[in-house]
């Protein structure tokens, strides 16, 4: 307060929920939720001492994992002025690993709870009078996208790089403007090798979430040329094929069948055997209502496709996709 990094309110907010039990701070949030999201934000822009910064991420992270909803209050209207999303942004790229995996977590909880518009833009703070230019939405997926398929590529940490990006992929996938963007980035071809029989708990949780965000791929029409020409169809099957996890076989019987009708794909399910594999995997006992249905439609649908694949058309076709030797 001394060097003026922060107002007497601020401290003031600071003193009052520092150290504080959880039921304690969510009685302070919900009286005074967007104030300590101002306090937050200013630290986060104008303090750059790393132990600070870690100390108010820590403080955000725990808020909202407390209560996801809470990131509601970075949208509030009386933080207009506010660029609330620019701080997250910088330090995606400028902090140590945990200030990294805070930050992009605590950005995806907050674009994803950002009050959606009729036009489907959202103004954060774009206020006609202002002359500071304000991060949009687009710059924040943009930045998002870029920064997790940098991840992807080479990790910042050895063992959660990759499980932090994918984890937050798998919810920012459902935007239109982040699959444009991971497919303009060519993330699609980053997400292929992660695709393998899965042992440990964490494996599994890495395998699903990659499935996850391969299905909601599956919806955007430009990703699809990419999973055609790619090994994904046959990992895919390598793992349906060895996968107990139920949530793991339904995500991907689901892509399969979106990506069913479209393009060679029918065929492609054809030649690596999908009919039988779905044969034995309808003889186990699952309890999911949308898997057993899921798997009906395909096997319906891979019927219709044997029928339509004369001998000359497979044979063609396995020369063109290099199946054959």
């Amino acid at each position: 307060m001394t060097t003026k990094l922060i107002s007497g309110t601020g401290l003031q907010l600071l003193r009052r929920y520092d150290n504080r039990a959880e039921s304690y701070r969510a009685q302070l949030l919900d009286d005074d939720g967007p104030a300590y999201v101002r306090v937050f934000v200013s630290i986060l822009r104008d303090i750059f001492k790393e132990e600070t910064v870690e100390y108010v991420l820590a403080l955000i992270d725990e808020m909202l994992t407390a209560n996801p909803k809470r990131a509601r209050l970075f949208h509030d209207k009386s933080l207009a002025n506010e660029d609330t999303y620019e701080p997250f942004l910088r330090l995606l790229w400028k902090g140590n690993w945990f200030i990294q995996e805070k930050s992009c977590k605590i950005l995806a909880l907050i674009v994803s709870a950002r009050p959606k518009t009729q036009d489907g833009v959202v103004a954060n703070g774009e206020a006609s009078n202002s002359k500071k230019k304000f991060t949009t939405i687009d710059d924040v997926l943009k930045g998002l996208v870029e920064w997790l398929c940098t991840q992807l590529r080479k990790p910042s940490h050895p063992s959660r790089g990759i499980p932090t990006a994918i984890n937050c992929l798998a919810s920012l996938l459902k935007e239109p403007v982040v699959r444009s963007s991971f497919v303009q980035a060519d993330g699609v071809k980053l997400l292929i090798p992660l695709i393998s029989p899965a042992s440990t708990q964490q494996s599994i949780q890495l395998l699903y979430e990659t499935c996850l965000c391969l299905w909601l791929l599956s919806y955007y029409e430009p990703a699809l040329e990419y999973l055609a020409t790619s090994r994904t169809l046959p990992r895919l099957v390598d793992v349906v094929k060895s996968s107990t996890k139920e949530k793991v076989v339904r995500v991907i019987i689901l892509t399969f069948r979106n990506l069913l009708s479209k393009g060679t794909f029918g065929a492609q399910m054809v030649d690596l055997g999908l009919p039988q594999i779905v044969q034995s995997l309808k003889a186990q006992a699952w309890s999911d209502e949308d898997l057993l249905e899921a798997l009906n439609q395909l096997e319906d649908g891979l019927k219709d496709n044997i029928k339509k694949l004369s001998s000359f058309d497979k044979y063609k076709q396995e020369v063109l996709l290099g199946h054959l030797d």
